[in-house]
């Protein structure tokens, strides 16, 4: 198809405000999906985004729209994510698209993900279409949300704002007119040398890897000899097709459109995401900007219960690594937990993803370990050190300073919850930069906070202070000198470092003592006292004991000379020494989870 019938857009949005069901009812009214088969989130077709209710990948799918009689269109949709912890899927989609719908939810208004989801959509120059959603709610706040919508594009276009229900399919055909007569056709020639941007990828037992591309220039087609310009591996293209949601087989796809090729490769590693694909004998001169590379925020060790599985873990990881670029690890040692892999993630919220895949998807059985931020070690000698494990920390004097990353927070609220979430800024380090009025009743507070502090529940603490109409956005700011300390766990005066954390000085007593106290209640006790300890280098600073288990040895005794039983107790107290000496402490995972919710 020419380009000028090619429209390319995606949808953004705060995560809940109708993204999902506003691309199902594109599809119905496109008549992309026979309604036999259509359910509810179609394009969330990973389990564990149905049993959440929320997109964690985004989707592709082709519709053909007949916008009049006889002059159809050809548009490629892309749904993204709304979390915060997936905004690396928002940009990759953006750089597929010419133009965004953004969806404000008619009762919630411009939140915080809006926020940052426009300015990504506008930094790449896209047309971006205002989408005012779930009308059909009591309680909407229209006149107020176009407001909103018109301070953050910084122009007035309430009449330009489309007013739709997703749930009830109003407004749907306002969009599509919309998308086809606002948003650009895509440039480039289907006749220029060859350049296609990988912008996703999966592994198929059957296929191979599979490629997802959008052309900018050229064909590909099946017999075509391709390259990675960033890699210059070369091969031959052995399938190409579209997505209408299913993999649909076509003979070519050119300058424009979206799509997917398949060339028989077993190695996920070798496709790299924001990577240009060119013809291997006619190359083109240069390659595609990309993606900017994303920098992992939060780190935790992945290690399988039974060290036989190793391998598999291992190809598990090469696998989902192949659709989530954001996500990385590298193999790493455990003396207490044995091999496995250090990750790094978006957020908390991208780590349980990943982990709940590899459980369900892989049917692997593992052990997370404490998540945590990367550090800059600066030494004696000034040598600079990453460190993304408490394990690798240097010893104290080695050590000139510790710096931990800051983040700058964005965070929205009713103005009668600000005193409230200005004490909980404090408490954990924040850092009052600003605040501004976005529009009508909402301000918005601009805090910088050491990330480790907003790691866990911070965005939950927000929900709660401003009973669900909160919301937060950050992102990296600068590393900055701090007075951190490691925090050692002994048990059975053996150092488990999978349970180690860094933390601030100030705060290291009274998360040691919480630290002991919830160890001894979630680990079972055995047959000898288990002490527990927290300890700063070789200083113990709070302990706690969990008592031993109590066997009747003098159950059989039936009276008679109480030296026989005092023999029998004697004998018991030096088993238990041994055991003491030689026993295996079997620590659960919800010790790890303990201390994840300190």
């Amino acid at each position: 198809m020419e380009n000028s019938k090619i429209r390319n857009f995606c949808i953004i949005a705060h995560i809940d405000h109708g993204k999902s069901t506003l691309a199902d009812r594109i599809l119905q009214v496109t008549g992309t999906v026979d309604e036999r088969v259509f359910r509810e989130q179609l394009l969330d077709d990973m389990e564990l985004e149905r049993e959440r209710g929320i997109t964690i990948k985004s989707s592709a799918v082709t519709l053909r729209y007949e916008f009049s009689k006889n002059d159809v269109y050809l548009l490629n949709l892309i749904d993204t994510p709304g979390h915060v912890d997936f905004s690396f899927e928002v940009a990759k989609s953006l750089a597929a698209c010419e133009g965004a719908i953004l969806v404000v939810d008619a009762v919630q208004g411009v939140e915080a993900q809006t926020v940052a989801n426009y300015y990504l959509a506008r930094k790449q120059r896209l047309k971006v279409i205002p989408v005012i959603n779930k009308i059909d709610l009591p309680n909407v706040q229209i006149n107020k949300v176009k407001e909103e919508i018109c301070e953050l594009m910084n122009e007035d276009i309430s009449d330009r704002v489309i007013l739709a229900s997703a749930k009830k399919g109003e407004g749907i055909i306002e969009i599509l007119n919309a998308i086809v007569v606002d948003i650009p056709s895509p440039e480039g020639n289907k006749e220029y040398s060859l350049q296609a941007l990988i912008f996703d990828s999966e592994f198929n037992s059957y296929k191979g890897v599979i490629v997802y591309v959008r052309v900018v220039n050229g064909r590909i087609y099946p017999g075509l000899k391709i390259k990675i310009m960033e890699s210059e591996k070369k091969y031959e293209v052995q399938e190409v097709g579209i997505f209408t949601p299913k993999q649909t087989k076509v003979e070519e796809i050119a300058s424009g459109e979206v799509g997917y090729l398949t060339c028989n490769i077993r190695n996920p590693k070798e496709i790299i995401n924001g990577a240009t694909i060119t013809s291997f004998e006619n190359p083109a001169k240069s390659s595609l900007p990309g993606y900017r590379k994303s920098q992992p925020m939060v780190f935790c060790g992945i290690y399988p219960v039974n060290n036989k599985d190793y391998s598999l873990l291992r190809d598990a990881l090469d696998k989902l690594k192949l659709n989530d670029a954001s996500f990385v690890y590298k193999p790493s040692k455990s003396p207490s937990l044995g091999m496995g892999f250090r990750c790094g993630f978006l957020g908390l919220l991208h780590m349980e993803v990943i982990q709940e895949r590899l459980e369900k998807e892989y049917g692997l059985n593992l052990v997370i370990t404490t998540p945590g931020v990367s550090y800059r070690i600066i030494k004696v000698d000034q040598t600079v050190q990453e460190v993304d494990s408490p394990h690798d920390f240097p010893p104290k004097v080695e050590i000139s300073k510790i710096q931990e990353p800051y983040v700058k927070a964005f965070i929205i609220v009713p103005p009668d919850c600000i005193g409230d979430i200005m004490e909980l800024s404090v408490s954990l380090r924040g850092k009052y930069k600003s605040t501004r009025r976005i529009a009508g009743d909402r301000i918005e507070l601009i805090y910088e906070f050491p990330l480790s502090e907003i790691l866990v529940d911070f965005y939950d603490k927000i929900k709660t202070v401003t009973k669900g109409y909160g919301s937060l956005d950050y992102e990296f700011l600068r590393y900055e000198t701090s007075d951190l300390v490691k925090l050692d766990v002994l048990i059975n005066n053996e150092k488990c470092d999978a349970l180690s954390f860094i933390v601030h000085k100030d705060k290291a007593y009274l998360k040691g003592k919480a630290l002991v106290k919830k160890l001894k209640e979630v680990i079972p006790r055995h047959l000898f006292k288990i002490p527990i300890q927290a300890a700063i280098g070789g200083k113990i600073i709070a302990r706690e004991d969990i008592s031993a288990l109590k066997k009747h040895v003098t159950g059989k005794c039936y009276g008679g000379d109480i030296t026989r039983k005092r023999k029998l107790w004697e004998k018991q107290k030096d088993g238990k020494k041994r055991m003491r000496k030689f026993g295996r402490i079997d620590i659960p995972q919800e010790a790890f989870l303990a201390v994840l919710k300190l």
